[in-house]
């Protein structure tokens, strides 16, 4: 039997890879229902998307699909985004990234930067280098040797770089590269920090679009949890695994809540660093303090609330301060009638400073963005009905000090991230976005097959 801790998105996808294959296998998960930070939940008839995912990378879900055998639309309804989100700057300038590279470009030069024809010439040279470099995600490990085999070798300079790096190659104004660097400030890390992967997120808006799904990003882990239902995988919920057996080198099982459970393998979806770290009893020094080491993304302050009036597109609205990290506001009714009078304001903190604040220091920090004017416009009436902090994400999710995962820093990524196959014991198998060198809820799909994939190979 092979045990699979976490009903994440990689625990989702491994469990129904494995199940496929025709292996007996057990889904623990602490919580009452699939996804994690995927999941959504209900509270006065509204329902919300529960963690900070926003957008879909159809691609890489259509591939995880396609490993099990079935089409991604089979199962979901995704909308294709027409403006997919703006970044208002306080110093004035607003730029809208839509689906159309024409469309964009025409906005970034209406600013009077004439930088629409750079804008284009990055996102047609970003789209080159995705396409030689993108079968590298569906590889567990990639090295040189991946390089060579994709023939992407000359794109190794790229890879050496930070975003900022690429980014200012480009020549574009800074209120565009700024807008295309939001990822990673949501992610609370400098553009200098973050790895050159990032900047290919414009050639993959404008090449193969950016999407939602319709019902909320909760309708993608129950999708992937009835494929491994259906081939047979059992779930157990409300069964928080406390440890993973080991003994002789290699995992014997894991216990959960003093009831040990035998296993030839497990497969762990609850973060790489919680599994080392906090699961695995005998885990070396020198792995355990690099690990320590690695900065941490908690997934920020975020209020829920109900929502009336007639905003304007699009949905997903950065605002960029002078001095401090970016806020958004969600408004999926704009795309999903569906969703319509649901909305999320989100704001990134910095793990150090959240560990430092505490839990009233972090209240505090959302109340002062929920006092904010920008994100009211065209909302005539608000009703906040749930909001969580750091403190509140880690007990709620049981998140590694409050993270979602490690910050994916350039030399993070290019350390390969941590292995799908555990190398400190056997038959141990880790799936989730600290695997793998993107931080949506398709990589993390991804992830899970690919750690299913070594354990059956």
């Amino acid at each position: 039997m092979i045990a699979v801790i976490g009903a994440g998105m990689g625990g989702l996808s491994a469990a129904a890879f494995l199940a496929r294959e025709g292996r007996e296998v057990l889904v623990l998960e602490a919580r009452d229902g699939p996804g994690g930070l995927a999941s959504s939940f209900e509270v006065d008839g509204l329902r919300f998307d529960a963690g900070p995912y926003v957008l879909l990378d159809r691609p890489g879900l259509e591939w995880a699909f396609n490993q099990l055998g079935t089409d991604l639309t089979a199962h979901l309804d995704l909308i294709r985004l027409e403006d997919v989100y703006q970044v208002e700057i306080e110093d004035g300038s607003t730029v809208v990234i839509s689906d159309s590279a024409e469309k964009t470009a025409a906005g970034i030069d209406a600013l009077g930067s004439g930088g629409g024809a750079a804008y284009l010439r990055f996102v047609e040279e970003m789209g080159r280098v995705y396409g030689e470099l993108r079968s590298l995600q569906y590889v567990s490990r990639p090295g040189l040797g991946s390089l060579l085999r994709a023939g992407a070798w000359k794109r190794i300079p790229f890879l050496l770089r930070s975003l900022s790096k690429v980014i200012s190659r480009a020549g574009l104004p800074e209120p565009a590269a700024r807008t295309l660097s939001i990822w990673t400030h949501v992610a609370g890390q400098a553009p200098g920090e973050a790895p050159s992967p990032m900047a290919l997120v414009p050639a993959l808006i404008h090449g193969y679009g950016a999407y939602v799904p319709r019902g909320g990003m909760g309708q993608v882990p129950l999708a992937f949890e009835k494929i491994a239902r259906e081939a047979g995988a059992t779930f157990r919920y409300g069964a928080r695994v406390r440890k993973i057996l080991a003994s002789g080198g290699r995992v014997r099982g894991v216990e959960v809540d003093g009831e040990k459970i035998e296993a030839e393998a497990v497969v762990s979806d609850a973060g790489g660093l919680r599994t080392y770290l906090e699961l695995l009893e005998g885990t070396p020094a020198a792995l355990r303090a690099r690990l320590e080491a690695l900065p941490l993304q908690t997934p920020g302050v975020c209020a829920y609330f109900g929502a009336k009036g007639t905003p304007a597109p699009p949905h997903l609205k950065f605002f960029l301060p002078r001095e401090g990290l970016c806020r958004l506001l969600v408004l999926p009714g704009l795309v999903d009638p569906s969703r319509s009078g649901t909305a999320r304001l989100l704001g990134p903190v910095d793990t150090d400073w959240a560990r430092r604040a505490g839990p009233e220091g972090q209240r505090a920090y959302l109340e002062s963005l929920w006092s904010e004017r920008w994100w009211r416009r065209g909302l005539e009436e608000t009703r906040r009905v749930a909001s969580r902090v750091p403190t509140q994400w880690g007990a709620d999710f049981n998140l590694y000090r409050d993270s979602m995962n490690p910050v994916m820093t350039a030399r993070f990524m290019r350390a390969g991230r941590l292995p799908h196959r555990s190398p400190v014991v056997g038959g141990l198998f880790l799936a989730g976005s600290s695997t793998h060198p993107g931080q949506w809820v398709s990589f993390c799909a991804i992830s899970g097959i690919l750690a299913a994939r070594e354990l059956t190979c």
